[in-house]
């Protein structure tokens, strides 16, 4: 099992490009089994998960090239609408398929979920959405079983989900009728799946906003689309600039989608450039506390609360940190103490009192954002050696992300047992 060692210390400088988001390119992946012609996608990211979507796709019948940074997706001749258990369990996200099965076949049979452990994430939300569409929906054997026809309603979410909201977004895009889904997530990954779609043929309104309006259509065609940039990977490497004292521009990024994460790093006294289609950052002066509380889109993301917190570890002063969406996403915390933070942890909030200095130590990743943040700590430790195990979660969601770090300056380097 691979391990990623880092010598920290060195202030990371120079230009990263930012790759395509992932969480915009599993949903549209899955949004290409409602299409009856080709789809294209550009910017593709090379990620184990996307890797595990193909999996999952081809293994229904869909003929998928992946060719550099496009992927061709031809769904014409798919087959049983079964996502089955071995490769669903892999990724929460392949949970995406059974909205746009549903619609397409008028049944589904997708295992339940796996994915990263940071809390329970029910899909009861999405089958409460489905339910109302028309489908009858049970659980059998770890399946959900659902059958159509779907036909349009007004649903009300009982949390913003985004994983709910697009899965009933591509479920309404071929349903009878008019659908309005209230209290929506408004993520830039939501508009940028509705433009997709909207592209083959579908009629959706408001996507990116609290109530989304689709008019059902017979059904969608192929065509293209650019995957958005990723905004989390972007605020990580952001991050390993600023902890690291030092200046690091996010090449690719759109900062409209990172606004109140930008926010918070002006909190910090980070010096913060904004340009068309990328972002500085630099730490000269130090940095000092800030408070974050994570919220759903467009309040601060919880997918860089981990990140945040490393790098409020070796700034001044006393943060507070809650975590609002996800009950179980301090998993890095015991990690950060072991590099020698100052962290104590009561229910969802955590207080990170800073350091002078984080020091090298081996260190477990749990998840795919708390590898992440064991990076930033590890760039910024003076001392020592960080050996982080289980690094198979960083390449769900961070592509090669040791050789960019290195073209910025960093010690660091895969170690491949």
């Amino acid at each position: 099992m691979d391990r990623i060692l880092i010598r920290g210390g060195a202030p990371l400088r120079g230009q990263v490009h930012i790759r395509g988001s992932k969480n915009s390119t599993l949903p549209l992946m899955a949004a290409c089994i409602l299409a009856e012609a080709p789809c294209e996608l550009h910017n593709v990211p090379c990620l184990h998960d996307v890797f595990t979507m193909d999996k999952l796709l081809s293994a229904m019948g869909m003929t998928i090239e992946f060719t550099g940074r496009y992927l061709t997706l031809d769904a014409s001749d798919m087959g049983e609408p079964l996502a089955p258990y071995d490769l669903v369990r892999k990724m929460r996200a392949s949970f995406f398929v059974l909205g746009p099965l549903l619609a397409r076949y008028g049944q589904a049979k997708v295992s339940l979920p796996g994915g990263c452990a940071i809390g329970t994430r029910p899909v009861d939300i999405h089958l409460k959405g489905l339910e109302a569409l028309g489908a009858h929906v049970s659980i059998e054997d770890g399946y959900v079983l659902a059958k159509g026809p779907l036909k349009g309603a007004d649903i009300t979410l009982d949390f913003p989900s985004v994983g709910a909201t697009e899965n009933l977004m591509m479920a309404a895009t071929r349903a009878d009728g008019v659908t309005r889904i209230s209290n929506a997530a408004r993520e830039p990954e939501i508009a940028d799946l509705g433009h997709f779609l909207n592209s083959l043929g579908a009629q959706i309104s408001g996507a990116g906003t609290d109530l989304i309006t689709i008019v059902g259509v017979d059904e969608l065609g192929g065509g293209q689309h650019t995957v958005i940039p990723d905004r989390v990977e972007a605020g990580t490497f952001l991050l390993a600039g600023l902890a690291t004292h030092g200046d690091v521009t996010a090449q690719n990024a759109n900062a409209d989608h990172l606004s109140s994460f930008l926010n918070k790093l002006r909190g910090t006294g980070g010096e913060i450039e904004i340009h068309a289609n990328r972002i500085r950052v630099a730490a000269p002066n130090g940095l000092r506390a800030v408070d974050v509380t994570t919220q759903p889109y467009p309040g601060f993301p919880t997918d860089l609360q981990a990140q945040m917190m490393a790098m409020l570890c070796v700034a001044e002063g006393a943060s507070v940190i809650k975590e609002t969406v996800f009950e179980n996403r301090f998993m890095q915390v015991g990690e950060l103490v072991r590099m020698g933070a100052d962290i104590e942890v009561d229910s969802n909030a955590a207080v990170v009192r800073g350091v002078n200095n984080l020091r090298g130590a081996p260190v477990m990743a749990s998840d795919l954002r708390a590898s992440a943040a064991l990076i930033v700590a590890g760039l910024s430790a003076t001392k020592g050696e960080t050996a982080i195990h289980r690094v198979y979660h960083i390449d769900r969601g961070y592509e090669r992300i040791e050789e960019r770090l290195s073209a910025l300056g960093a010690d660091i380097e895969r170690i491949q047992d």
